[in-house]
């Protein structure tokens, strides 16, 4: 008797540490081909979605800065504002190109921080190794060719990226647009956008001070309005800068080729207030786009007296249901004070936040997507999501930049589903 009241609690012990053996095996199976999954996915190569358009397009990458403008989020004094340009046109067909990297790789970031503490350095190079390789990402411009002779010259559009994306995770916007016969003209703005690379090798990383998610209340109220001022400010300068080019370029390439006259301003998330507040302030813009973003600024309280547009997901990104009922009652008071013949809405049934960027095109692996539209960070299937968005984007546009036989009410399309107008 006494052997057995000994062995039986020996072997349900070993029973239950069999089983939390067992459970930890499953566990460490499942990090092991979740990495491996994150490995393949990180080595596929992938291109992105062809652009829709007629024209073959061009990009060039430029540094630009403003002399006369201290930047106010720089973390010393004394900086002068100075950003990172992106332009996507229309090509000249025919002659001998190259299709350019993804992001070249001079303006690529270095996947491991020169300086800061050792773990996070060590983090950001584990992080590094599991997400997308950018250099296996192929999109379709020709690196610095000429402009397409076919128009005179074409209608600019400026491109605004979220808060801390880089404006290249729309290539395939702007791509797409530029198709279409479109100058695209995308900012990069240091302190602010995740990471901003310049030509010669310096890199600007965002600051803990610039960092809406750091604040909340009304110390996050005076950031946002510091940012908006900061930001719509960069598109004053660029456009004045492009009029300059317009005038005189010195490589000859846009001399003559930019419509100052048709000006148009689109942007995402925080890219998308900067759009609706630069439209309502500045007469150079003709018609704009806010795509899924909020509001900030005067804008609210002065409306847009110009075509605009609002195109989001279901949701937005928005942290509680409150949020949400402010940012869509600002949204409708701006959109009913829109000139009659100049307002759309519309929301992309089953659309999520990040995948308005390249993003929705760069995921290949199956298993990935279905976890994360699980979970709620994948909407609709990704490429889907950014053909509808690119269809909005280019038919508005060319409703009210080039004058085209479309009405807005008639972007709804049997070939787009997934398109709701609202009122």
């Amino acid at each position: 008797m006494h052997t057995s009241s000994v062995s039986k609690p020996r072997s349900l012990a070993r029973r239950i540490f069999r089983a939390i053996a067992a459970l930890a095996m499953v566990g460490v199976l499942g990090i092991a081909v979740s990495l491996e999954l994150l490995w393949l996915e990180r080595r596929s190569e992938i291109t992105l979605p062809t652009p829709t358009g007629s024209f073959a397009v061009g990009r060039g990458i430029y540094d630009w800065t403003d002399d006369k403008t201290l930047d106010t989020l720089a973390p010393g004094p004394g900086s002068k504002r100075e950003l990172l340009v992106w332009i996507w046109y229309p090509a000249a067909a025919g002659q001998p190109a190259t299709i350019d990297d993804y992001l070249p790789a001079q303006v690529r970031a270095p996947a491991l921080p020169a300086s800061g503490p050792l773990v996070f350095r060590v983090l950001s190079r584990v992080f590094g190794l599991l997400t997308r390789d950018l250099s296996r990402v192929h999109g379709h411009s020709f690196r610095n060719v000429d402009v397409s002779p076919q128009q005179r010259s074409y209608p600019v559009v400026i491109m605004r990226a979220g808060a801390s994306l880089e404006v290249w995770n729309y290539s395939t916007l702007a791509e797409d647009l530029a198709s279409h016969g479109y100058v695209v003209v995308g900012l990069d703005a240091p302190y602010r956008t995740g990471v901003v690379v310049f030509p010669d090798g310096r890199v600007m990383r965002r600051t803990s001070e610039n960092n809406p998610e750091l604040f909340s209340g009304e110390e996050l109220t005076v950031l946002a309005t510091k940012l908006l001022a900061a930001w719509t400010g960069d598109i004053t300068f660029v456009l004045d800068r492009l009029e300059r080019l317009n005038t005189l370029d010195p490589s000859g390439k846009f001399t003559g080729r930019l419509d100052m006259r048709r000006v148009g301003v689109f942007g995402h998330s925080f890219g998308g207030a900067q759009a609706a507040q630069f439209c309502s302030q500045d007469s150079r813009c003709k018609a704009g786009i806010d795509v899924d973003g909020s509001l900030h600024g005067s804008v609210i309280q002065a409306g847009i007296h110009k075509p605009f547009l609002f195109l989001g997901s279901e949701r937005g990104d928005f942290s509680s249901d409150a949020e949400v009922r402010q940012i869509q009652a600002d949204i409708q008071s701006v959109y009913d004070r829109l000139p009659a013949d100049g307002r759309l809405r519309i929301s992309i049934r089953g659309a999520n936040h990040f995948t308005f960027t390249d993003d929705g095109a760069l995921l290949k692996s199956h298993v990935i997507r279905g976890v994360l539209r699980v979970f709620g960070k994948l909407g609709i299937d990704g490429r889907r999501q950014l053909a509808v968005t690119a269809y909005c984007v280019h038919s508005f546009f060319d409703a009210y930049l080039k004058g085209a036989n479309v009405l807005p009410p008639k972007i709804a399309s049997p070939l787009y589903p997934e398109i709701q107008v609202l009122e």
